[in-house]
């Protein structure tokens, strides 16, 4: 059974706080101490982390036992809930732990029944907002956490011992594929990033690659690395909402942007993909999911890290193929990956925090590393994946079985040791 400890006063200064956390802390133990001093202890069944947190503000307990899911995100940003001992990983790991209890909290229940479906409309002008709020921060950020290329997204880690380079160089490889690329395709790259991923597929498969963004900085980067490979004339990079495109294409992939598409849009998203996919062309679209039904947006991530964001089901993703009119010829959920990617990037941000400070301040690396611990653990622990789906307009664009990728895969990380050393 689960127990509750705690000084006298309780009742007074936590009360709404106290049962949500009785009914989420069912792993390890929680010391909350009030600002006057006051220790209130919720103890767990099973064997986990010992933490203990301090809570400043007279007025947070009322603020987190209301809205958990934004108000536990500001305290860490603001400073008004601190740890007292654990780890931020360790504090995240018991409230995650216990996310169906908190689901069904009245409070919680109340605000999802509000929330339930109501995922943002990005139009042109809004999406572009969206993208400029996080992607336009200072490049010098992501160089502090972001493997060599820039890949901000999930590394594939096939034998789960790769170093982040080796896993974003496998993510690309395991991409390209399931592409099954010819020399001269033309490729369109929705939501291109720095321009890893177009510079890749140029360069191993002699492909014409068109990348879109709505990003300035990261335009500006990827036109430069471009133009620094000898590749501007088979690499080019536009300022371009993927709704505009009017091109026609033997391949399309997009990774990592479809989170910042919205339910609203997910036809149009689907629709454009099969406008501009030429009818023997093939598809692939990497996006973080969510293993349950759809839901409504975190408000903390809408709030400071993603505004316009939404993780999708894959119930509405194949809901909007099935509109139209694409095949799925194949779909791959990856489970662990992006926890261990973000493992990868958490370390690397905090062994260079202090040239964040510098960028920024001491309140936006908490945030930062609120947002990278929060999402591991979510993928570690929490309803969290990513999927990988291929589209076609023909059910024999690509082969039968998926020996293919695989063979493709072995072949081409065979060569991987002797590129990194040429590259190095």
């Amino acid at each position: 059974m689960q127990n509750f400890v705690s000084s006298p006063g309780t009742a007074r200064s936590l009360p709404l706080l106290a049962q949500l956390l009785r009914s989420m802390i069912r792993t390890g133990q929680l010391t909350v101490i009030d600002h006057r001093g006051r220790s209130h202890e919720f103890v767990g069944h099973r064997v986990g982390p010992r933490v203990a947190v301090r809570l400043h503000d007279p007025k947070l307990p009322l603020r987190l036992a209301l809205n958990p899911s934004l108000a536990f995100g500001e305290a860490y940003m603001e400073g008004t809930l601190t740890l007292e001992r654990g780890s931020l990983h360790d504090l995240l790991h018991l409230a995650i732990d216990g996310l169906e209890a908190f689901d069904r909290h009245p409070i919680q229940r109340l605000r999802a029944r509000i929330g339930r479906n109501k995922g943002p409309r990005n139009h042109h002008r809004r999406a572009r907002a969206n993208v400029s709020h996080h992607y336009d921060l200072s490049g010098a950020l992501y160089e502090l956490f972001l493997d060599s290329d820039r890949q901000y997204s999930c590394g594939y880690f096939p034998n789960g011992d790769e170093t982040l380079e080796e896993a974003q160089a496998a993510k690309k490889r395991h991409l390209a594929a399931k592409l099954l690329l010819e020399p001269g395709c033309e490729v369109l790259d929705i939501g291109s990033g720095w321009g890893g991923l177009a510079l890749e597929l140029a360069q191993s498969a002699n492909a014409n690659v068109t990348g879109v963004t709505l990003s300035t900085e990261q335009l500006t980067a990827a036109r430069a690395r471009a133009e620094a490979a000898g590749l501007s004339r088979q690499v080019r990079f536009e300022l371009r909402d993927y709704r505009e495109e009017r091109g026609l294409y033997d391949r399309i992939v997009s990774v990592g942007m479809f989170e910042h598409v919205g339910p609203p849009d997910y036809s149009t998203f689907f629709k454009s993909v099969a406008r501009t996919l030429k009818p023997d062309g093939v598809a692939l679209i990497h996006s973080i999911g969510r293993m349950e039904p759809p839901g409504g947006a975190d408000p903390w991530i809408s709030k400071y890290i993603f505004p316009g964001g939404y993780i999708p089901a894959l119930s509405e993703v194949v809901a909007a193929v099935e509109k139209a009119g694409l095949w799925i010829t194949d779909i791959e959920i990856l489970r662990v990956h992006y926890a261990d990617t973000l493992r990868h990037w958490h370390d690397r941000f905090q062994a260079r925090r202090a040239e964040a400070a510098e960028l920024y301040d001491e309140r936006f690396c908490r945030m930062w590393e609120f947002y990278l611990a929060a999402c591991e653990m979510l993928f570690r622990q929490g309803p969290l994946m990513v999927f990988q789906v291929q589209l076609a307009h023909r059910r024999d664009a690509v082969p039968l079985t998926r020996d293919y990728i695989t063979d493709y895969d072995r072949r081409e990380s065979a060569e991987a040791p002797l590129q990194f050393r040429q590259r190095a």
